[in-house]
């Protein structure tokens, strides 16, 4: 079997098992109205839910079955890297969103190869559309061909600022104050995996985000460039294992946005 074949068979599986797990996660918030999620506080705005931990377990079982020298880290269980690949997934990336019945999230699955992404997959749950790419392929959603907005002034662009109590308060305003001097719309989603194949499909312009953990980004960072969207995130090793910021944006505001965000960190007072 060639390396392709392996491939193939990965991304093939993975888009099944994103499918299932997202359906399963539906099917379970529908019948039980969110009232019966078990939900366990982790910290101010990370929760855990029953079904979050099913999803996880269900995606490492299936992995585990089928490709057993492949290393897992999920965002409930942890884990570890493998010798030759490892998965990096987020079950249900949005959770609080989930909980209240928001639309915003969806499960994020990641395959890492020598350091580089080079499977991603995202379904974005209550819309039932799956996201993929693999490292050279191009980006698709169903099927479908996908690309990034053509937007290039700052003027008439939008897109996605996410922040968590990871990050001091005064540095996403200045953020927020930044983007509003140039003119520039965003908005606050709850869910990093849905934003970023927003800016693959070209409904937004651009993410960023000042701390993103790998399993919430690494397979919506795949799709968005391989939409030809600009990407800056930290060197694999560190991501992750501590996380980082990230980047995301069509290619004529990538610069400019670069600017505007990644240098509010000197305003902050």
């Amino acid at each position: 079997m060639t390396i392709d074949d392996d491939l193939t068979m990965r991304l093939n599986l993975a888009r099944k098992l994103a499918r299932d797990v997202g359906r399963e996660a539906l099917r379970f918030w529908n019948e039980s109205q969110g009232e019966a999620l078990g939900v366990e506080q982790k910290s101010t705005q990370d929760f855990v839910t029953i079904a979050d931990k099913h999803a996880e377990d269900t995606i490492k079982s299936a992995l585990k079955r089928a490709f057993p020298e492949d290393g897992f880290i999920g965002e409930e269980t942890g884990g570890t890297a493998g010798q030759g690949g490892t998965w990096v997934v987020d079950p249900i990336d949005g959770t609080s969103n989930y909980l209240r019945g928001l639309r915003h999230w969806g499960v994020s699955i990641a395959y890492v190869q020598g350091g580089i992404t080079v499977l991603g997959v995202i379904h974005d749950s209550p819309t039932d559309r799956i996201y993929a790419a693999r490292m050279g392929g191009g980006a698709w959603r169903d099927g479908e061909a996908i690309t990034v907005s053509n937007t290039r002034d700052p003027q008439v662009a939008m897109g996605i600022l996410g922040a968590s109590r990871r990050t001091p308060f005064g540095l996403y305003l200045s953020q927020l104050q930044a983007l509003f001097d140039a003119g520039i719309e965003h908005r606050k989603i709850g869910s990093a995996a849905i934003g970023l194949v927003r800016v693959a499909e070209g409904v937004a312009d651009y993410y960023y985000e000042k701390h993103l953990n790998s399993w919430d980004a690494l397979a919506g960072l795949l799709i968005a460039q391989e939409a030809g969207a600009e990407v800056v995130c930290p060197p694999m090793d560190g991501f992750i294992a501590d996380g980082g910021e990230v980047l995301c944006a069509t290619p004529a505001l990538s610069e400019p946005l670069k600017k505007l965000l990644i240098g509010a960190h000197a305003r902050v007072s």
